[in-house]
């Protein structure tokens, strides 16, 4: 009776087959991703400053799906690159999409008070999934 309980109750628990909000990202997707160095390394109030505008990005703009933001993981791999200071990933469902979030005004004025001021060096990729 245990049994049938455990497996009826397991029959109702989702599964990563099943997942309901999507096990990673959809084909077509575009994940962009932004490497960053400041120009002061390791500065605290400027690494705080790009963490909370890229989370405003995100809040202010609907063609950001998600968002993932931080600081490098330090690693003694040597395939590693931890040099940057802050990176962020996010996903758009299409390359319209990232194009809108482009040419928003709120990211154009992100880019302008706040990354450019703050940084010496940006890397972006920007990749379609399959």
């Amino acid at each position: 009776l245990i049994l049938a309980a455990i497996l009826a109750l397991a029959a109702f628990l989702p599964s990563c087959s099943t997942c309901p909000l999507g096990c990673g990202p959809k084909k077509g997707s575009i994940q962009h991703i932004v490497l960053t160095w400041l120009k002061k390394p390791g500065d605290a109030a400027g690494r705080a400053k790009l963490v909370a505008a890229a989370k405003s990005l995100k809040a202010d703009i609907s063609e950001v799906k998600t968002l993932a933001v931080g600081q490098p993981l330090m690693s003694d791999r040597p395939v590693v690159d931890d040099s940057f200071d802050v990176a962020l990933v996010m996903r758009f469902d299409s390359k319209a999409d990232l194009a809108a979030y482009e040419a928003s005004p709120v990211h154009q004025k992100a880019v302008k008070e706040i990354l450019a001021p703050l940084t010496q060096k940006i890397v972006v990729h920007d990749i379609i999934s399959e």
